[in-house]
C-alpha cells in the first residue's frame, strides 16, 4: 500500500510522540531518530541551531534536572505542520527544592522527508522558572495577578 504524504507525516509525529514521552537521561540518543542535521529548536529562552547543539543542549539540560518528562494531550497535523499540547513535569534541585513543577505548552513543528526542521515551544517562562525562584516569584505572581492570570 503507498503512503499518502499525510499519512507519512501523521507517522512523523506519532515518532516525536513516542520519543518525548519515553525521553530520559539515559536515552537522549533517541533524539536522533526524529531530527534533522540542520534543524532549528526556539522556545521562550534558547534558539539552537543544528542537531548537534540541540543534542548538546538536551545533554545539560537532562544533567542538571532531577526528573523530566511530557504528558500529551492532543496533537494534529495539517501539511507539512504539526501542533502538539502537553504538559511538561519538571523538578531541578535549585528551583524550590526540587519540587515538581507542572507547566502547560504547545508545540508547533515543521516536518520534511520523515524527520523534524523546525521545533518551536510555547510555554510560560515565568511559571516554569522565574515564579519558582525567592523573591523573583513572588513579584511575577503578583503581576500576573493583576493582569486577571
Amino acid at each position: 500500500m503507498m503512503q499518502t504524504a499525510a499519512t507519512s507525516q501523521s507517522d512523523t509525529l506519532d515518532r516525536f510522540i513516542s520519543v518525548y514521552t519515553s525521553l530520559r537521561k539515559d536515552n537522549l540518543n533517541s533524539l536522533d531518530e526524529i531530527y534533522s542535521e540542520d534543524v532549528v529548536f526556539e522556545d521562550p529562552a534558547h534558539r539552537i541551531e543544528g542537531y548537534g547543539n540541540l543534542s548538546r543542549y538536551f545533554e545539560s539540560m537532562y544533567t542538571n534536572v532531577t526528573d523530566c518528562r511530557f504528558d500529551i494531550h492532543d496533537h494534529a497535523v495539517n501539511g507539512d505542520v504539526a501542533f502538539i499540547s502537553w504538559t511538561m513535569t519538571l523538578s531541578h534541585p535549585k528551583l524550590e527544592g526540587g519540587a515538581e513543577r507542572a507547566v502547560k505548552g504547545c508545540t508547533r513543528l515543521v516536518l520534511k522527508e520523515g524527520r523534524v526542521v523546525v521545533h518551536r515551544d510555547y510555554f510560560d517562562l515565568g511559571e516554569m522558572l522565574y515564579e519558582a525562584l525567592p523573591v523573583l516569584g513572588s513579584a511575577v505572581k503578583m503581576i500576573k495577578k493583576r493582569l486577571g492570570q
